[in-house]
């Protein structure tokens, strides 16, 4: 992992692996490049580039008005020109599928294509009323195992997910403080953020949607999420007939991207992409 500065002087953490056609990976909202981990020993040859947002993981605070999706986009076109990379598909998870269509709107000439991971235009209330409840928060658990052994129970809608993965994904999402206890990998000011941009009146994203026209797009929908619905994701095919679309069973919000249903759709993206 290194870093770069953004025009605004902030130190963003990147990754930047393999050659091939260029492939940027945008996490959700609390998370960190380390998501897409699990994918990788998948992929075709590709050229994995990934980023930690500013306020997440490795990269620098800079307080809660500058965590939003129009800075985080700009902040990505500002990791691709440091790269020398004029064009590249984009995965976006969460958070970050919400950027890849901001993109395909206002910079569409650098996209390759768009691949959304459990994310499309309209996003179920539930599920985000589900988020903004632990963002910010630490937990009361004392220890990256003992999280893992609570994982099971809290991350409703998954299931067949061995405790090895628990552990992995409680040793991404949460540090063991020198003192006792555990650390959130992100600026408790997310918080903040969010709940400032969920007060403001809603904004219709669909035309952030079909802004995609003309650009391989895929849709990854874990089979029990609560955060892309089966009746917004049947209007995304209706918009785009053409669109990569798999559901992968005994996930929710989010797929790992490891599964076999995920593989094989980001094996055909990537080369509907080349």
């Amino acid at each position: 992992m290194t870093s770069f500065t953004t025009s605004d002087g902030t130190k963003i953490a990147y990754s930047d692996q393999g050659t091939g056609m260029p492939l940027l990976c945008l996490a959700g909202l609390t998370r960190t490049m380390g998501d897409f981990d699990y994918m990788r020993a998948g992929l075709p040859p590709c050229r994995l580039i990934r980023m930690d947002y500013r306020g997440r993981g490795g990269s620098d605070w800079t307080g809660a008005a500058s965590y939003t999706v129009p800075q985080e986009g700009r902040d990505a076109l500002e990791l691709l020109d440091h790269l020398g990379v004029a064009k590249a598909a984009l995965l976006g998870t969460s958070r970050g599928g919400l950027i890849g269509m901001m993109l395909a709107a206002v910079a569409k000439d650098r996209l390759l294509g768009l691949c959304l991971n459990d994310i499309g235009p309209q996003i179920d209330a539930g599920g985000m009323a589900r988020i903004a409840d632990y963002v910010g928060r630490a937990p009361s658990a004392k220890t990256q195992a003992e999280m893992a052994a609570r994982l099971p129970d809290l991350m409703l809608g998954f299931a067949n997910v061995p405790p090895s993965r628990w552990l992995q994904e409680a040793r991404l999402h949460y540090r063991e403080a020198a003192g006792g206890g555990l650390q959130i990998t992100y600026d408790p000011a997310l918080r903040e953020a969010l709940l400032a941009a969920l007060a403001l009146p809603e904004v219709d994203l669909w035309p952030l949607f079909d802004a995609c026209a003309g650009l391989p797009l895929a849709v990854i929908r874990g089979a029990n999420s609560d955060l892309l619905r089966r009746d917004t994701l049947a209007e995304m095919r209706r918009r785009r007939p053409d669109m990569l679309v798999a559901e992968v069973p005994d996930r929710a919000h989010i797929p790992f991207l490891d599964e076999p249903e995920a593989q094989a759709l980001l094996h055909a993206f990537i080369g509907a992409c080349q």
